[in-house]
């Protein structure tokens, strides 16, 4: 289930709007398929909110990620698991399609190396040994001061829609594994795409003047 709101109030200030964002996106998670987070390997989205920074947008989210049998056995054979995390903002145009106006794009990897017994998560030239696949999969959960890249010029009074995802992408695997993903839902692995309409948070404005 697709689930979408809109916050409705009057001029409230950045805190207030952010506390808002927070509570209605909590709401709509609430909505997604009970099947997403009992299954055996899944992503699902637990808590999402965005903030004004000084250099435009940011947002923090909690996943809750699980390997089933298939995907625990091929990091094990060496196999490097590709993670993304997207977050699109989008403008609804009612005579053509949606415009997406900014973008928050990262993949990460999950590797294990059998000669130390460490799992390891890389998000470029960044790398942390994790001791357990648990520890590795809590790391790639959470989601903090992850920037939002405008493609133009945001504005608070503006309603956008959100839609925020992770997904494992096959398209990174070795050539013989994506045969294998074919029609397998084994390597299907992906939270499904939230979305919700908001309203930006109020940016801060930078007195240059104040010491």
């Amino acid at each position: 289930m697709t689930a979408f709101f809109m916050l409705c109030c009057s001029k409230p200030d950045a805190f207030a709007r952010r506390l808002l964002v927070t509570v209605m996106v909590l709401l709509a998670i609430a909505l997604l398929p009970a099947t997403l987070a009992h299954a055996e390997g899944g992503i699902q989205i637990k808590w999402v909110a965005m903030e004004a920074v000084d250099e435009g947008y940011q947002f923090d989210a909690d996943f809750g990620v699980t390997l089933n049998a298939k995907l625990e056995h091929a990091l094990e054979k060496g196999i490097v698991l590709y993670f993304v995390t997207e977050l699109n903002l989008m403008n609804s145009r009612w005579y053509w399609f949606d415009e997406r106006v900014a973008q928050s794009r990262v993949r990460e990897g999950l590797s294990y190396y059998a000669l130390t017994r460490q799992y390891r998560l890389s998000r470029g030239t960044f790398l942390q040994n994790f001791g357990t696949l648990a520890e590795a999969l809590q790391a790639l959960s959470r989601v903090r001061n992850r920037p939002i890249i405008a493609n133009t010029e945001l504005k608070h009074d503006t309603e956008y829609t959100v839609e925020i995802r992770m997904r494992l992408d096959i398209s990174a695997l070795p050539k013989p594994f994506q045969v294998e993903t074919l029609g397998s839902r084994e390597w299907d692995l992906s939270s499904g795409m939230l979305r919700w309409s908001t309203r930006l948070p109020v940016q801060k404005i930078q007195d240059n003047n104040m010491p």
